[in-house]
């Protein structure tokens, strides 16, 4: 079961002080857009894509002086995903209530931070189980397979590393993301396109995407409609 929600017009209240953990680019600033109404925003760190360069910027952010906020008051991740079964489409908001990595080890959110969001945003289906992957999935059929093996509903690249560092350290996590490819529908290769430090490279996204401009078309009518719908929740929350 999947917990796939609408929109409602009451806002969300959540803890003034809790910090928010989004993929840097496109999706931090859709959620810092839909935050700025704020008078005091809460604090939004852009963390790199990729297991490994989020658990190296985690681990260096432990012993930053905002990493104290995050330990009292708990973390929301909020970002983009992709689905592994049919029953979640382009645009569909989900909360996590696990995430598995590689090795088949899996880690829970905080259950008591996810019910305060669940609750909020009116969610009355059960939580999604994750995968978290260290490359970007392209092929539909190895999506299809992956979320079949796994038992998984979606797939992320940073979730089960920031479980691991962050609920070991004690500190609250919750996740919030939004569909933006389907399982339907193969997506551009794009395994050239992010360095090993987690960033967006210009020129090999440029070429994954000329490439196969008809998948590359769907991925960015993917990822629009999931910035769009980032932006949406966030600019409810306070």
């Amino acid at each position: 079961m999947q917990a796939c929600f609408r929109l409602v017009a009451l806002p969300i209240i959540l803890h003034p002080l809790l910090t928010f953990l989004v993929p840097q680019g496109a999706e931090h600033r859709a959620i810092c857009q839909g935050l700025k109404h704020l008078k005091n925003p809460p604090q939004v760190i852009p963390i790199p894509i990729g297991v490994e360069p989020v658990t190296q910027f985690l681990r260096n952010w432990q012993r930053s002086q905002s990493f104290d906020a995050a330990l009292q008051s708990g973390v929301l991740v909020m970002g983009l995903c992709g689905s592994l079964t049919v029953q979640l489409g382009i645009g569909d908001r989900v909360l996590y209530q696990s995430c598995q990595d590689a090795s088949g080890t899996v880690w829970d959110c905080d259950p008591t931070l996810t019910a305060q969001i669940q609750q909020s945003l009116q969610a009355t289906n059960s939580l999604v189980r994750a995968f978290t992957s260290d490359r970007i999935l392209s092929s539909a059929h190895e999506k299809q397979q992956l979320g079949q093996v796994h038992q998984a509903d979606v797939v992320d690249m940073e979730g089960s590393a920031i479980l691991t560092i962050l609920a070991e350290a004690g500190v609250p996590v919750a996740m919030l993301r939004v569909v933006s490819d389907d399982t339907d529908h193969d997506l551009p290769d794009l395994s050239a396109a992010i360095s090993p430090e987690g960033r967006i490279r210009s020129l090999p996204l440029a070429i994954g995407m000329i490439r196969q401009p008809i998948a590359a078309l769907r991925l960015i009518r993917g990822s629009l409609t999931g910035l769009r719908t980032l932006e949406a929740i966030a600019a409810r929350l306070g």
